[in-house]
């Protein structure tokens, strides 16, 4: 037998749903005078009638209870524009407390945030600032090398290969060179060398270290630019290493800042660079100066592994993640052994970062024993930070780095004969006329990637 099919989508029948009415209910929503129950035309203020008697047809089995009300007000909306899901009840956290750290959201909606790459802010302010001075000091590099050489970019008496100032101008504007920050074994502070202005191969014009350190120089005392430490973040080798470093702080450091909040990623960024330079300060050659925020990118590399290890349940795919952040730390190590690069700074600013990150970051707590074990690990974190950084510190300014650890230079240095197999101080004597020799400032420098 046929069968025939009623569509899916027909007109509303008010026939049907009152003639329903009156076979499931004795008291009918529309009634009749005379003894029997007769179809009548829809009438809306007989069916609003009909609700309002306690006798009527309820479409509902149980009873309406008020427990299981839910008020507009506890119920979650999406802010347009906001990236996440907050209650009416919840108050913004101003811009100030995101940036101490402090998170009033319950932990659901922290985990969330984690699985939807949310952090603290929005912004990364302290990557805006911290690009715009070093853009302003790169600027004042090149503008320091025209006025001595004549041209922002040095070409002589050797090419710089990442198409920046010389190195004399680099040591002037603040890098990294132990000859201006303590005494060097076998340099007497009356040697001569290359001025800011020489072009020539090998130099024909001669100032003293106080007048290539600059700031003042040393009123004839112990150089002591502890500075150094620091300034190197800011300086750069050429236009290649500036816009290298400006890619990675745009993308991993903006990343990291948000999540962190600007005031912890600060510490971080520049704990890590100041630490990458006092390794290699301790274990470089000295005869070599270096610039470069290498160790502070490498710092901020180091947090994506305690968000890592900390998060691991509740980030996508951890072991695949976790394959690739080994390749490409594995690579960038590597890098560090190219000629000129100075991979302490990497090192350096890894394990800085590793500590402070640790101490830093936050991380999720599902419970309280996890909770009490988090505040263990950043107890424990910082105490390292602080004994590494007084210990080697104290062993660049009282005691000879190499003897300290005389394997630790071929964590930056292939052995080869161009480089007298890793030995010596990095200087290269060349003979200035009248049979005196001058030390030529160490290769190219090292740049800090």
């Amino acid at each position: 037998m046929a069968s025939s099919r009623v569509p899916e989508d027909q007109p509303f029948d008010h026939t049907a749903v009152a003639r329903h009415a009156r076979t499931s209910s004795r008291s009918n929503l529309l009634e009749d005078s005379s003894d029997g129950v007769k179809d009548r035309a829809y009438d809306p203020t007989n069916v609003e009638a009909g609700y309002n008697n306690s006798h009527d047809y309820n479409l509902h089995d149980k009873p309406y209870s008020a427990a299981h009300e839910q008020r507009y007000s506890d119920m979650d909306i999406i802010e347009p524009f906001s990236g996440r899901a907050r209650s009416l009840n919840e108050k913004p956290n101003s811009s100030v407390a995101r940036a101490l750290g402090f998170n009033p959201r319950s932990l659901s909606q922290q985990i969330d945030d984690k699985k939807r790459g949310i952090g603290r802010q929005m912004k990364p302010y302290a990557v805006y600032l911290l690009s715009t001075v070093m853009l302003g000091v790169f600027i004042y590099e090149l503008v320091l090398n025209a006025k001595n050489q004549g041209s922002p970019l040095s070409f002589k008496p050797v090419v710089n290969p990442m198409l920046g100032p010389s190195q004399s101008a680099l040591i002037n504007a603040g890098a990294r060179y132990p000859p201006c920050m303590t005494t060097v074994k076998d340099l007497p502070l009356d040697t001569q060398f290359p001025c800011l202005n020489n072009t020539a191969n090998p130099p024909n014009r001669l100032c003293s270290l106080e007048d290539v350190c600059g700031f003042g120089g040393f009123h004839e005392q112990t150089p002591n630019q502890w500075f150094r430490f620091i300034t190197p973040i800011f300086l750069h080798a050429g236009i290649i290493h500036f816009l290298l470093n400006m890619f990675a702080q745009f993308t991993i450091c903006a990343q990291i800042e948000r999540e962190m909040g600007s005031a912890g990623f600060f510490i971080v960024y520049m704990a890590a660079g100041i630490f990458g330079n006092v390794l290699g300060g301790n274990f470089s050659l000295v005869g070599v100066p270096s610039v470069g925020a290498s160790g502070a990118i490498f710092g901020t590399v180091a947090v994506t592994w305690v968000d890592l290890i900390a998060h691991w349940k509740y980030l996508y795919r951890p072991a695949r993640r976790l394959t690739w952040m080994i390749v490409e730390l594995l690579i960038a190590f590597a890098i560090g052994y190219i000629p000129f690069v100075d991979n302490f700074a990497h090192i350096g600013g890894f394990l800085m970062g590793l500590l402070t990150g640790a101490a830093l970051y936050p991380i999720i707590s599902p419970n309280h024993r996890h909770r009490i074990i988090v505040y263990v690990f950043r107890a424990a974190g910082l105490a390292a930070a602080i004994v590494l950084f007084v210990v080697l510190i104290r062993n660049f300014y009282t005691s000879d780095p190499y003897s300290a650890c005389s394997w630790c230079r071929y964590l930056s240095c292939i052995p080869a004969s161009y480089n007298n197999q890793c030995k010596g101080t990095g200087f290269s004597l060349t003979s200035s006329g009248g049979g005196s020799t001058t030390p030529s400032i160490g290769g190219s420098g090292t740049d800090n990637f």
